[in-house]
């Protein structure tokens, strides 16, 4: 097959994948003759849900040339700097999963090595103490990190926390600011080409015929275009992953707003608590096949603060990818191309990488099979590598209910299984390609589930190792001290 031109871009959906793909074409096709077009349906509603993030959003804003100050007083967004899991390790037992690494290296070693080693030798300040994000965050602390080389143990990250319904509008409205054309109105059909199999059109409930060249599909878990017009297939990963659904309620704020996500692990799955400025986002996703609808809702709205903003709202999902998220003149962003549960918050990322291996693999504004085939090699790795340290959260868990015990003794794939024991038997983590979480976070997962290397060879010099690592811990309780809160710095962002 010959490659395609492309010289209209049809959207079908909105929401948040739906205007994140309009507002970043816009911004991408400035200079270039290709019209955009979104079709959406008020009637339609959408999960938005996702309102925690990882730190490649910073990428994203920047991208659309928007100011910080801007997204956040817009989206009512707080900072994030990392996740904190409740109960996950077993019973009052808490751990931080930091956007940073830990310490600097001593004699060219990993630090957490050294602080391995030291462990096994009885030292006993925990390795969460040489992170500065995780103090400011326990803190309740933020301020921006400093990437000087000379202040290294200041290298961290960031993401922040936000209005899912508040960032569509925003997009939508820098969208057809940049001559987005929008369509009010719900598809009943789609025309395929007879030789080809090529979306041809799309035909509306009001009579109106929309053709186009490459069609982005963004309307979630129905699929409509690269599932049911397409038929490609679904790849169902519940036998790793048994979440399948999920209660989500809004609370309103009763304390200032914490500078990260809460994970608390409950009976059959784990409860997320997301800190906007004027309310907060909550939700239980959890396994049905170990307890009832009735009984997850009752348990969600038993551990909740705040008053109710929103009855709970169940969502069920099936946790799998499609077989291609890119089929001839169709290419899937968001819930339309697979789902993984929330648990890193990574439903967000992975529209905005869809995005940007579309646009980066639409050479020359053609579709080329090459160039498709590609795209969909690296959105499967991508979707793998989460997968697999998502599974890690529940393999490693020191919990006793039937749930529990069940994803612990679970088989595992084994690119997972290759990792533990890589990291269990020399202390070094295995990073492969398209992986989305560096080795710092696994680092911080094997810590926080109590996991530690089986060999490490000592300092031969202990007490300047102790010295230097106790300067660390000094400086960075000295730095999270000088922060201001979390709220005080969005209030001041709020002013700029």
């Amino acid at each position: 097959m010959s490659a395609k031109p492309v010289k209209k871009i049809l959207i079908v959906g909105g929401g948040t994948a739906g205007w994140m793909t309009a507002a970043y074409l816009a911004r991408w096709l400035e200079k270039v003759d290709i019209q955009v077009t979104l079709i959406e349906s008020e009637l339609i509603g959408t999960i938005g849900v996702g309102e925690a993030t990882v730190p490649g959003i910073h990428q994203f804003i920047k991208d659309l040339g928007i100011k910080e100050s801007e997204f956040i007083r817009a989206t009512n967004a707080t900072f994030k700097l990392g996740i904190e899991f409740e109960n996950w390790a077993g019973i009052d037992k808490t751990f931080f999963h930091p956007f940073a690494g830990y310490g600097v290296p001593i004699e060219d070693r990993p630090f957490y090595k050294t602080w391995w080693a030291a462990n096994k030798q009885g030292y006993t300040e925990g390795l969460d103490k040489f992170c500065l994000c995780t103090q400011l965050a326990h803190a309740g602390k933020f301020a921006l990190p400093s990437f000087d080389e000379k202040s290294r143990l200041a290298w961290y990250n960031y993401a922040y926390h936000f209005d899912a319904s508040l960032f569509a509008k925003f997009l939508r409205g820098y969208a057809e600011q940049r001559n987005v054309k929008r369509i009010e109105g719900k598809i009943n059909h789609v025309q395929l080409d007879a030789d080809t199999g090529f979306i041809q059109s799309v035909a509306m409930d009001s009579g109106q015929v929309v053709e186009s060249d490459l069609f982005v599909d963004c309307t979630g878990m129905p699929a409509l275009l690269i599932g049911k017009a397409l038929g490609v297939g679904y790849e169902d990963w519940s036998h790793w992953l048994p979440c399948d659904s999920a209660l989500a309620v809004q609370t309103t704020s009763v304390a200032d707003p914490d500078s990260y996500t809460r994970s608390s692990a409950r009976t059959a799955g784990w409860q997320w608590h997301i800190p906007l400025q004027h309310r907060v986002g909550n939700g239980y996703v959890y396994s049905s096949q170990f307890i009832s609808h009735d009984h997850a809702r009752d348990e969600l709205l038993n551990n909740l603060t705040g008053e109710r903003v929103t009855d709970p709202k169940l969502i069920r999902f099936t946790t799998g990818m499609r077989n291609n998220f890119w089929t001839k003149n169709c290419v899937a962003i968001g819930l339309s191309s697979g789902f993984l549960e929330p648990l890193e918050s990574t439903s967000i990322s992975l529209i905005q990488t869809g995005i940007a291996k579309m646009t980066g693999f639409l050479v020359n504004f053609e579709i080329d099979e090459k160039h498709v085939a590609e795209a969909n090699r690296l959105n499967r790795l991508e979707y793998e590598r989460i997968r697999d340290f998502i599974i890690l959260h529940y393999k490693l868990n020191g919990r006793s209910n039937p749930f529990w015990q069940h994803v612990r003794a679970m088989t595992i794939p084994a690119t997972l299984e290759e990792k533990m024991a890589v990291f269990r038997d020399s202390g070094d983590i295995k990073i492969l390609e398209q992986e989305s979480f560096q080795a710092d976070s696994w680092v911080s997962m094997f810590y926080g589930f109590g996991q530690a290397p089986s060999v490490l060879a000592a300092s031969t010099d202990t007490e300047k190792i102790h010295t230097i690592m106790q300067k660390m811990k000094s400086a960075i309780g000295k730095g999270a001290q000088l922060a201001p809160s979390h709220a005080e710095f969005i209030q001041t962002v709020g002013t700029t």
